[in-house]
């Protein structure tokens, strides 16, 4: 198979179909939404600082939840990207529905095509949420176009699952069962989604890829940026393994067992 194209053809049927089905699901529960619920985590809030009257940018942005929760919490603008053009439609509809058009939009692009997407402009803050750099083979390409998109003075946010748990093993999360420095995708063929695994869906094939820390922060480096913080975090978002035991919402590894880093976010600032 031909990764240059077919990975994103596969990726993009996948998700296309996908998104009505989040957008009907309990999970991401868009009367809640509607309703006023923020979905920005709070240690991402905290991470970021204030955004009144800032520029935010939200690359990979799915149905524009936290997109629309920083326009809610202040930002003078917000953009989100997806190469899902009907999650992109879904988003348009609750900017509109929520009467945040005016500061709040959404463009349907690659997000390696974002520099072309969104032409001559840039940004207080790029922001890219949990669960979206596993998607994109080229972590180097990526830094690129992302740190071309950050007004000088300006930084990126980056919050993730840690790369180390897209290798250990479900049950236990102790095991290595794959390559952490490997650059070949991980192929998935399987119905359903996180919201629903017993949906019925048809396009089920897609591709990831694991993104090491050391590259991350190296790709960011290369193209000009200052790694403010890197923090690693003992907790997840969800049941990634077996093993993890649910607290107030967070999944952590039980005591007694020997201790890895579930997630991690860093801050990367272009120089004004």
């Amino acid at each position: 198979m031909n990764t240059d194209t077919s990975w994103r053809d596969a990726n993009r049927a996948m998700w296309d179909e996908r998104v009505p089905i989040h957008a009907a699901s309990a999970f991401y529960d868009q009367a809640a939404f509607l309703a006023g619920k923020d979905t920005v985590e709070g240690f991402q809030s905290d991470e970021v600082g204030d955004v009144t009257g800032k520029r935010l940018l939200h690359l990979q942005c799915h149905i524009g939840h936290d997109t629309l929760s920083w326009a809610r919490r202040g930002a003078a603008k917000v953009v989100g990207l997806d190469f899902s053009a009907p999650a992109v439609e879904v988003a348009l509809g609750l900017a509109a529905e929520l009467g945040l058009a005016d500061r709040a939009s959404f463009v349907a692009a690659d997000v390696y095509d974002a520099r072309t997407a969104i032409p001559d402009e840039s940004f207080d803050v790029v922001y890219t949420g949990i669960g979206a750099l596993c998607w994109l083979p080229d972590i180097e390409r990526w830094a690129e176009v992302a740190a071309s998109m950050i007004a000088p003075g300006g930084f990126l946010y980056l919050a993730e699952f840690h790369p180390l748990c897209n290798v250990l093993d479900w049950d236990t999360g102790t095991r290595f069962e794959r390559d952490y420095l490997g650059r070949d995708p991980f192929v998935v063929d399987a119905p359903g989604t996180y919201v629903d695994f017993d949906a019925a869906t048809e396009n089920n094939l897609s591709f990831e890829w694991n993104h090491a820390l050391g590259a991350v922060v190296t790709a960011l480096a290369a193209n000009g940026l200052r790694l403010e913080f890197l923090h690693e975090f003992d907790w997840t978002m969800f049941r990634q393994f077996g093993s993890l035991v649910e607290q107030e919402g967070r999944f952590h590894q039980p005591e007694g067992t020997a201790k890895a880093p579930l997630m991690y976010s860093l801050k990367a600032s272009r120089p004004a």
